[in-house]
Formats: structure tokens, sequence, C-alpha cells
């Protein structure tokens, strides 16, 4: 199953904890393994540590 990417400023689907995935402007995100507790509603944020716009999971 493939995983659900999820862009800084969209929504939440459902509350839980999600992780950085990928930077929108293609660089890597592998230095930014920040987890986040987000509620369902709840827009995703830029990167802690790049504030840069991302790509989030949903951490397993």
């Amino acid at each position: 199953m493939a995983k659900e990417h999820f862009k800084t400023g969209e929504k939440a689907p459902e509350s839980g904890t999600y992780k950085v995935d990928k930077l929108v402007n293609g660089g890597s995100a592998s230095q930014d393994n920040t987890e986040i507790e987000i509620n369902e509603g709840d827009q995703f944020p830029p990167t802690p540590s790049e504030n840069e716009a991302a790509y989030w999971v949903k951490a397993s």
C-alpha cells in the first residue's frame, strides 16, 4: 500500500503522528526526522528545521 502524502497547508484527515517525507521544492528532508502530533482538521506546518513546505506522511 502506497503512503498517502499531505502537503504543508493541507488539513489533516485524521489525528495522529506525522513525519516529513520530502520537501516540496525537491530538496532532501533526510536531516529532518521530526515527528509531530496533529489533530484532525489542523493544517500541516512547514518543516520544523528548515521552515520549508513539505510532504508529510503518517508515522508508522
